[in-house]
């Protein structure tokens, strides 16, 4: 009788190592790709481009809007807090923004600006390779005011700007940045150079732009 059980469970046992030998393989999972955590700490430099819309008025005149593209360059620097992101930034633009109105001044009064420039504290969340920040600074152009068949005036202002934007991390260095910024360079005194003696003349700008940096 002991030597039937065995036999029997002999066979038992090979006709189960038959059948799992016919079975197909097992499937071969590959483990998810490992994606580290993005770190926006390290200095950046890039370009930026867009446009302005923006806000001037003469003593003398109608307010008016001064319009036109900007481009150049940004250096930067950013430190990372666990999920606070805070940096420094300065860029310089040249800026083809210029603007007229014929209200109050027949002739035609033009304010332009070319160029513009920031320093500006930047403060972001970092959602992994997203991050929105605000930002706000200083802010420097140069206002031009010119009536024809007078000689005009220029100075360079300071003034502030604030504003807010979205960068993404495109790969291990680059990233891609949108931004507005709202520019006040407030006002000058052209004098007897255009409109009536002591004129004075504000300026103040919207940017929309894009740009791309590059992380050391």
């Amino acid at each position: 009788m002991k030597r039937l059980a065995c036999a029997a469970l002999a066979l038992l046992a090979l006709s189960g190592a038959a059948w799992a030998a016919d079975l197909p393989p097992a499937p071969y999972y590959k483990a998810p790709a490992y994606l580290p955590v993005y770190n926006w700490t390290g200095f950046y430099i890039g370009a930026n481009g867009g446009g302005g819309f923006g806000y001037s008025k003469w003593d003398t005149t109608n307010s008016f809007n001064p319009s036109g593209g900007v481009a150049g360059g940004t250096l930067g620097y950013n430190y990372q807090i666990g999920a606070a992101v805070l940096g420094v930034e300065g860029d310089i633009d040249w800026a083809g923004l210029s603007g007229s109105t014929t209200g109050g001044c027949p002739a035609g009064c033009r304010t332009s600006d070319s160029w513009l420039s920031t320093i500006r504290g930047r403060l972001g969340y970092a959602a992994g390779r997203f991050m929105p920040y605000v930002t706000a600074g200083g802010a420097f152009g140069n206002i031009q005011a010119s009536t024809p068949g007078l000689a005009g005036g220029s100075a360079t202002n300071a003034g502030w700007t604030a504003g807010a934007g979205l960068e993404f991390a495109v790969a291990p260095h680059w990233t891609l940045k949108a931004e507005y910024l709202y520019v006040d360079l407030g006002k000058f005194n052209c004098g007897v150079g255009c409109g009536a003696a002591g004129d004075n003349v504000a300026f103040s700008t919207n940017l929309i732009r894009g740009g791309f940096n590059y992380r050391f």
